[in-house]
């Protein structure tokens, strides 16, 4: 056999070789993701109207990134539009995709959403918190944790600084009411977790603390959604200052656990928001859930996508006493652009660095 015919044996050999072990490398099954159940995503998509196929992709796009956990927002309106007669059409549509995601929920209903109460079926009309409301709440809140298995977390009351300051609601009446609900729940579903949500931005801008303070006592964990932002909505802080603010968080609450219900960084120019900060943020908020996870509930990130500019409506009415310039307009508008570019991806599906860098955070976690 001449040297010809063994180089080219040679050739055939390691050929084959590299071949079965191309072959060989790509039968290896990717290695799962490792979801954290209490670091979350709050999913949404970047239009209102949306089909089963996008909502599909946002949900396992949201958990690829190693969240476990969302939130689910319900109005009593719209779950129970007749008595004892309920809407459960959306609603499994967005369980059946967190559970098929692995995600666990915290449940968002609305009772007090700041200076708005309710809103409540027009069957109800508008009942103050008493013996009433107590029996009602407790009746469609233990149908709709009886459904959804994946509820572990459940707040009625958010941004309630606002409504006990710009809406003269009683702290006392709302807190007997509250223990009420929660000590009848708490029988029914010991396994779920019950608790209170404050705006933290709101509560240091305007000096609101004694809210927390009178409230820390009722429920499971105190909850707290956070905006870097001033009273007009701009972002005023750098990202460290930001790191101050949550800290604050435990402060206000030494002796229960804080959630963290929605936090987030806009990367909208028109209050000051940048792409950098935001990954900026994402760093220094994370790096904060690690060093005290032990006293943290969940930690949610508040949003997945963007929403066009002037589609973030705020329904809100701002106090005058609460703004200096502009008017309680002004104010709103500010808001709506925050919010609208809060999320991780942008409206033409194209992510922000931000994206990359939750998902190293997380995964880290």
């Amino acid at each position: 056999m001449n040297k010809k015919i063994l180089i080219a044996i040679g050739i055939a050999v390691a050929v084959v070789v590299g071949i079965v072990a191309s072959l060989s490398m790509s039968q290896v099954p990717p290695q799962p993701i490792q979801q954290n159940e209490k670091l979350g995503i709050v999913v949404n998509t970047p239009t209102k109207e949306v089909t089963i196929e996008q909502l599909d992709k946002a949900y396992s796009d949201a958990a690829s990134t190693g969240a476990g956990r969302s939130n689910l927002y319900l109005f009593w309106n719209h779950i129970e539009p007749q008595q004892g007669q309920y809407n459960w059409k959306d609603t499994d549509i967005l369980m059946s995709m967190n559970k098929k995601n692995n995600m666990k929920v915290t449940l968002f209903f609305s009772l007090v959403n700041g200076r708005l109460i309710g809103p409540y079926p027009q069957w109800m009309g508008t009942p103050g918190f008493g013996t009433s409301l107590e029996q009602l709440t407790v009746t469609t809140l233990d149908s709709i944790l009886s459904r959804y298995n994946i509820i572990d977390s459940v707040i009625i009351g958010g941004e309630l600084d606002a409504y006990f300051k710009d809406s003269e609601g009683s702290v006392t009446l709302y807190k007997k009411f509250y223990d009420n609900v929660y000590s009848k729940l708490k029988q029914k579903h010991p396994d779920v977790k019950f608790g209170n949500a404050f705006s933290l931005n709101g509560i240091i801008n305007r000096d609101l603390g004694q809210y927390v303070t009178e409230l820390a006592d009722s429920g499971d964990f105190v909850a707290f959604t956070y905006l870097p932002v001033d009273r007009l909505n701009d972002i005023a802080k750098t990202p460290q200052d930001a790191r101050s603010d949550l800290q604050k968080m435990l402060e206000l609450v030494p002796d229960k656990k804080i959630a963290v219900f929605e936090i987030s960084w806009s990367t909208s120019d028109y209050v000051n928001g940048n792409e950098q900060d935001q990954v900026e943020f994402i760093k220094v908020a994370y790096d904060f859930y690690r060093q005290n996870e032990s006293k943290i509930e969940f930690f949610t990130w508040y949003r997945q996508y963007d929403r066009p500019e002037g589609s973030c409506i705020i329904d809100q009415q701002f106090t005058t006493s609460s703004v200096s310039i502009g008017g309680d307009q002004f104010v709103r508008e500010r808001l709506g652009s925050y919010t609208c570019a809060a999320g991780l991806v942008k409206t033409d599906d194209s992510p922000k660095p931000g994206l990359s860098e939750i998902t190293r955070q997380i995964r880290a976690s």
